[in-house]
């Protein structure tokens, strides 16, 4: 008798789905290398995807947190043009002061630009500044701005009165400044240096300043006591109230003579418009990801022709149409979700590494993880179909005897 033909009397057998796992992992193994190429372009799609948004959110991160600690909620105040003359409008000396008094105000500090330069000594050139200014300042500017000081100290009651400066970090570095005790020149006389400050992100202007105590300032620089610039704390709650409040508080004759900026909304809208740019990178990750998928149907279509005798042998000891579409389905399933396993750890594996060199917390979105997981899974079960339908439409006797 034919070994292939069915014998008479012997009952269908019934496959249970772990026979038909087990059969379809055998098969997969017999094609190591076709397995490992398509599941390698499911894995560079997800990787991609997964290293893009990662990346991205990390910078985010990294932006919230820096706006958390600096905060969102300090104004900028500055005299604003004329609107008569166009010529510049001084705020008046006691500006502070009024500002202060402004409900939900919890710090105000101020500085006045002097137009001179500081140099390491009078034997270079005034016209040498370096892109440095020097101000005088209130010994409040620093808890409103939340400084902190690198080296060295602020100002107290007697040191802001006597020929001393404060370096932001960068006026430090141009003067070749490193430590405390060091001495710099401004009008005719050396002051020394108190302290240097860390890098300011929302005041870029202090940076690249000398700052001088204001009463110093007064007794040897000529200040005149006009600020040009006043920087105020307020409530988180109060911060739109309080803006709007400030130009009819420091003048109340002509309001537009005032103007108030905001120094976070550059971050903020920084930390906003985060991944704005990557969605080439996406589609790019996206091409990767539609190649593995017709890498996996492709297989999966060359499996069907491989393992007729297989699928003629199974469909003739009684496995049903349905059976053999749900093993190759889920054959499909299980080469697109090895794929996607590898693409998420070396997705997540490239963003560490990022993440790592360049000093940025490490965040994968979950959902980035779920969605890219889950269009694998979705890829997997519309490449696995038609090979699924093709297999299953197969006649059992046709394919032993082309087998």
């Amino acid at each position: 008798m034919n070994p292939r033909q069915r014998r008479p009397g012997l009952a269908p057998a019934r496959l249970t789905p772990r026979d038909i796992l087990h059969t379809g992992a055998a098969g997969m193994r017999s094609r190591p290398l076709r397995i490992v190429l398509s599941a390698l372009g499911i894995a560079i799609g997800i990787a991609t995807m997964i290293a893009v948004v990662g990346i991205s959110s990390s910078g985010k991160e990294r932006l919230l947190r820096e706006l958390d600690s600096l905060g969102t909620n300090m104004l900028v105040v500055k005299p604003g043009e004329s609107l008569l003359t166009g010529d510049p409008v001084s705020l008046a000396k006691d500006t502070a002061g009024r500002v202060s008094r402004i409900e939900g105000v919890e710090d105000v500090g101020a500085t006045g630009e002097l137009p001179l330069s500081v140099r390491r000594s009078e034997k270079i050139s005034d016209q040498v500044t370096g892109g440095i200014t020097v101000q005088a300042t209130s010994q409040e500017l620093r808890t409103t701005l939340r400084a902190t000081m690198r080296s060295g100290t602020w100002f107290n009651a007697a040191t802001a009165a006597y020929p001393s400066v404060v370096l932001g970090d960068v006026a430090a570095e141009r003067l070749g400044i490193t430590e405390p005790g060091q001495r710099v020149y401004i009008k005719g006389g050396y002051f020394t240096v108190l302290g240097i400050l860390d890098p300011l992100p929302l005041a870029p202007e202090i940076e690249r300043s000398a700052l001088v105590g204001w009463r110093a300032a007064k007794a040897h620089l000529d200040f005149d006591g006009h600020p040009t610039s006043v920087y105020e704390r307020s409530t988180d709650a109060t911060v739109s109230t309080v803006r709007a409040l400030i130009p009819r508080s420091v003048d109340p004759e002509s309001p537009s003579n005032v103007s108030v900026s905001d120094p976070s909304a550059a971050l903020q809208a920084k930390a906003a418009t985060e991944g704005t740019f990557n969605s080439l990178l996406l589609g790019l990750g996206g091409v990767a990801l539609l190649v593995g998928g017709v890498g996996v149907a492709n297989t999966m279509i060359i499996s069907v022709l491989e393992r007729r005798f297989e699928i003629g042998l199974r469909r003739s000891i009684g496995a049903t149409r349905g059976q053999i579409r749900f093993q190759f389905l889920t054959e499909s399933l299980l080469l697109s979700g090895l794929g996607g396993v590898a693409g998420v750890l070396l997705g997540s594996g490239a963003t560490a590494v990022y993440a790592l060199g360049s000093d940025l917390p490490w965040v994968i979105p979950p959902w980035a993880v779920a969605g890219s997981f889950g269009t694998t899974l979705v890829i997997g079960c519309i490449a696995g179909l038609y090979p699924a339908i093709r297999a299953s439409r197969l006649s059992p006797t046709l394919a032993l005897h082309a087998a």
